[in-house]
């Protein structure tokens, strides 16, 4: 019979987009705490140098095999690497064939998944009006934003269902877009909206076996994307203005306590930002 695994059981996590920004600084926590982690993104060599973050001697296996005995070097897999309490795929969150195979190697290498954060986005062309952005920017913020979160939490759904103990956690990489949008921002708003509703739906959904679902919804922390909003970031009355923004380690501790608390507590909604950045009186 199936039965609730407690975060202090087990800690196999999958972070999304892990090679940069506030994945790379969650993926980091998280192995620092003692979690063994599959980091997914586009790109090996970020990857891998998000691995090489990790604390000295972390390691959360016995070794390169999977539960099969099958090695999964890197050397042998294309796409994939190992290092320690750490596994590296390459991953086009929005190509269902690309997280089937994120989910299968997560699998073989620590036997179950714990923990999805989902955090994979992009923000597509900024300072593009409605009126002149090509659908095809359109559509690649789409894909990514929301049909990658899908894909990663069905994925992430179907193992934590039928493995034994049963359930885990997903949390989901919101905005303060979800919220309340920025100018000219109408494709990563929509996304960021629709991922609120996509939380609410996985999170009911996921009660009859074990899987919790949350969202936290960052404003402002400090990684490559937030870097000009320092200098100036146009504002809803046209003017534009300098931005404070908050060490992004604090968003990574954030998750962090939302993903050890046990199955049966749950944080929703999570809102952390700048304190003094505009967004309560936004508009």
């Amino acid at each position: 019979m199936n039965a609730m695994r407690t975060a202090k059981d087990s800690r196999i996590a999958v972070v999304t987009g892990a090679g940069s920004g506030i994945g790379r600084a969650v993926a980091v926590e998280l192995l620092r705490a003692g979690w063994s982690v599959a980091l997914a993104g586009r790109r090996m060599e970020t990857l891998e140098g998000t691995a090489a973050l990790a604390p000295e001697g972390a390691d959360g296996t016995d070794g390169t095999h999977g539960t099969d005995g099958a090695s999964i070097t890197g050397s042998s897999i294309t796409g994939v690497s190992i290092s320690g309490a750490s596994i590296a795929v390459r991953t086009d969150v929005s190509q269902p064939e690309d997280v089937a195979a994120l989910f299968a190697a997560t699998a073989d290498r620590f036997g179950r998944v714990d923990l999805l954060f989902n955090n994979a986005g992009t923000f597509g062309p900024g300072g593009v009006p409605v009126e002149e952005l090509p659908y095809d920017a359109w559509r690649h913020v789409v894909d990514t934003n929301l049909n990658g979160a899908f894909l990663c939490a069905q994925a992430a759904y179907r193992q934590m269902k039928e493995q034994d103990p049963r359930g885990g956690r997903i949390i989901n990489n919101g905005s303060i877009s979800a919220h309340t949008p920025r100018p000219h921002s109408v494709a990563y708003t929509a996304t960021k909206h629709a991922l609120t509703g996509l939380t609410k739906a996985l999170s009911l959904d996921g009660r009859p076996y074990g899987i919790a679902v949350g969202q936290i919804d960052i404003g402002n922390a400090a990684t490559d994307m937030t870097d000009r909003m320092r200098t100036g970031a146009l504002q809803a009355n046209g003017e534009m203005a300098p931005e404070p923004v908050m060490d992004v380690a604090d968003v990574a501790r954030t998750v962090r306590h939302m993903a050890e608390l046990p199955l049966e507590a749950n944080v929703q909604f999570a809102t952390v930002l700048a304190t003094t950045m505009p967004y309560v009186g936004r508009g």
